[in-house]
């Protein structure tokens, strides 16, 4: 019989990530689809948000990245002011994923203008 697996911090990671995708998989219909919507939303809005406002906005794309990560990094504020609960509710659910959604598509416009 082989020994049982040491705790390390990876092990712990491993075991956080396989608890939040079966929290996924446990949630309704609605909750799932809801969530996913909320991600797809933030990247759609993010996509629009740094198009028109790089054109728009004084001081060209520097100025318009600082204020989204500005505005991301608010939104995490918030969320570490909250207390941590097992079972996250539906609202803060979509709140992370618009962010993570805005987020992603920063970055993939990063990767498409080349800086």
């Amino acid at each position: 019989m082989p020994p049982p697996p040491q705790q390390t911090r990876y092990a712990a990671l491993e075991q956080r990530l396989a608890s939040g995708l079966i929290e996924q998989l446990r949630r309704s219909w609605r909750g799932g689809s809801l969530a996913l919507l909320a991600l797809l939303l933030g990247y759609y809005a993010g996509q629009n948000l740094l198009t028109i406002l790089v054109m728009r906005f004084p001081g060209g794309r520097p100025m318009v990245v600082l204020l989204m990560v500005l505005a991301t990094e608010l939104l995490v504020r918030v969320r570490s002011r909250m207390p941590r609960d097992p079972e996250r509710p539906l609202g803060w659910v979509m709140l992370d994923n618009l962010r993570i959604g805005v987020t992603f598509a920063c970055v993939l416009e990063a990767f498409k203008l080349g800086t």
